[in-house]
């Protein structure tokens, strides 16, 4: 590769790199064509890119299958299209990539009650506004669609304390990061646990949910301890590179008043 094709190589992987993911994600034929539609063809575009799917980079194949480079046989089924689940095959549907929500949604009461019409992820998500994953998405007007929200209430008020901890966390972790600390395994640890934690909610079981929150509650207590551990050392660090700084400034103050001393004593 000569030099010259060696640097638009390089200046395109850039530009590349540097795009928000959810501007990659538009550039597929389904997104082109639905756009351009009207009405509830073009609904389902507009939805998306409100959602978190779109934030991180998910487009339509990477749920519906299909070709996203060719307009002629993106919807054919040849190609892996699979179109949109019926009501039923939602849980499994959405279950290919969150696989642990899958598995304890169907083991609790939602996904027992699924072939009597129990309440299935878009239900509560959404189909293609799908919002990143949070506590607010249990709320009286969503949980009373089905139910009372009693039952929900009482969930809802196990999982704050929880979720303010992993918040509180994760922000913590981002500040070291930029202080140049290595958190890498200590953001996996996070991951895994936030993860364990957003699978609590589709269990729909308030005895289960406390236990779980509460060993969730401990594993971050441990990535918090590390934290503080590493606070400490910093703060340490800063104290000492204080008091070198005093000492250094004591020692030229000292040597300046001893050669000012020097030279008065000589004009003497």
């Amino acid at each position: 590769m000569s030099r010259a094709a060696n640097s638009v190589f390089i200046l395109t992987l850039f530009f590349l790199l540097s795009m928000p993911v959810s501007l990659l994600a538009e550039d597929t034929v389904c997104i082109q064509c639905h756009a351009g539609q009207e009405g509830r063809l073009a609904a389902p575009v507009a939805a998306w890119r409100t959602s978190i799917h779109a934030e991180n980079g998910i487009s339509c194949h990477d749920c519906h299958g299909g070709d996203p480079t060719d307009f002629a046989m993106a919807m054919s089924p040849e190609n892996g299209f699979l179109g949109a689940p019926d009501y039923e095959g939602v849980p499994e549907f959405c279950g290919r990539c969150h696989i642990g929500v899958a598995k304890e949604y169907m083991a609790g009461a939602h996904g027992k009650a699924l072939e009597s019409g129990g309440a299935q992820c878009v239900t509560c998500h959404g189909n293609h506004a799908v919002q990143k994953a949070s506590i607010d998405l249990i709320n009286e007007k969503t949980c009373t669609q089905c139910h009372s929200y009693e039952r929900a209430a009482l969930i809802r008020l196990s999982l704050v304390e929880t979720d303010t901890m992993v918040n509180k966390v994760d922000k913590d972790l981002g500040r070291l990061f930029r202080l140049g600390i290595a958190v890498d395994e200590m953001k996996g640890h996070l991951f895994q646990q936030r993860n364990r934690f957003h699978s609590i909610f589709h269990e729909v079981d308030v005895e289960r949910v406390r236990q779980e929150t509460s060993d969730v509650q401990g594993e971050l207590g441990k990535i918090g301890d590390q934290i503080l551990a590493i606070d400490a050392s910093l703060n340490r660090r800063k104290m000492w590179g204080g008091m070198a700084v005093g000492l250094l400034l004591f020692g030229g103050i000292v040597s300046m008043l001893i050669r000012k001393s020097y030279h008065d004593e000589e004009g003497h």
